[in-house]
């Protein structure tokens, strides 16, 4: 597999340059922005930087998302949580802070790869593989097209929301545990200590206009809502 590693610094560079091709990558290495779009189309999953000396990293996770939809793998030193929930709203697929153990940053890769390799970018073929579309009030989730429309108008998610949207679209009368869609999901189900399925659920919210669309069973997890158009709606588990 082909690696995009977006990096400044050359030391870290070699180090994940190393570890990339002890695992039978190969790896192309930019320190820019504009080099990370020019070569961005021919990577199998880029490792993202986000101090970089000619752009705002955020800013470039954005760019590459209009353009590529491979595994992304934020790696920074940012730490602060509205960092970390700003990388994953981008469009980041995981998000791992500086310093790092390389074998855990190794599986991550590995699972990333894993649940999004099936065509179309599925969560390993499970919530999004081709079933019927599925309507809540005027929302439609289709997952065999990968869409959503709201009112008749597409709204676009990232490849995460619609993931997380599908699963619960694909058994809408269920309330599916947090472990479980994290599990399916993300290929970790021990990241329910994480805020990252959080932060998909609130994108799908916002973005869909339609906050009754999922909702919350506080203490277990979250089911697909009735999402009736109406202003002022009260999502009763938000």
């Amino acid at each position: 597999m082909h690696a995009l590693l977006v990096e400044d610094d050359d030391r870290m560079a070699r180090a994940l340059g190393t570890a990339l091709a002890q695992r039978g990558h190969t790896v192309r290495r930019v320190s820019r922005a504009l080099d990370a779009l020019r070569y961005v189309h021919e990577a199998g999953f880029v490792l993202l930087d986000l101090g970089l000396p000619d752009l705002d990293g955020l800013e470039l996770l954005r760019r590459l998302r209009t353009v590529c939809d491979a595994p992304l793998i934020v790696v920074t030193a940012r730490c602060e949580e509205r960092d970390v929930v700003q990388g994953l709203r981008a469009g980041a697929d995981d998000y791992v802070v500086k310093p790092f153990r390389m074998a855990e940053l190794i599986a991550r890769i590995d699972t990333v790869r894993r649940r999004t390799r099936a065509p179309g970018g599925g969560p390993g073929g499970g919530a999004a593989d081709g079933g019927r579309a599925v309507r809540s009030g005027d929302v439609e989730v289709d997952p065999a097209g990968r869409t959503v429309t709201v009112a008749g108008r597409e709204v676009r998610l990232t490849r995460r929301e619609f993931d997380v949207l599908a699963l619960l679209a694909a058994r809408p009368d269920e309330v599916h545990a947090r472990e479980e869609i994290l599990d399916r999901i993300w290929g970790d189900a021990f990241l329910a200590a994480s805020r990252s399925l959080d932060v998909h659920v609130a994108g799908i919210r916002a973005k869909t206009g339609r906050r009754g669309l999922v909702r919350t069973v506080r203490g277990f997890g979250y089911q697909l809502g009735a999402a009736p158009a109406v202003r002022g709606e009260r999502d009763a588990g938000s």
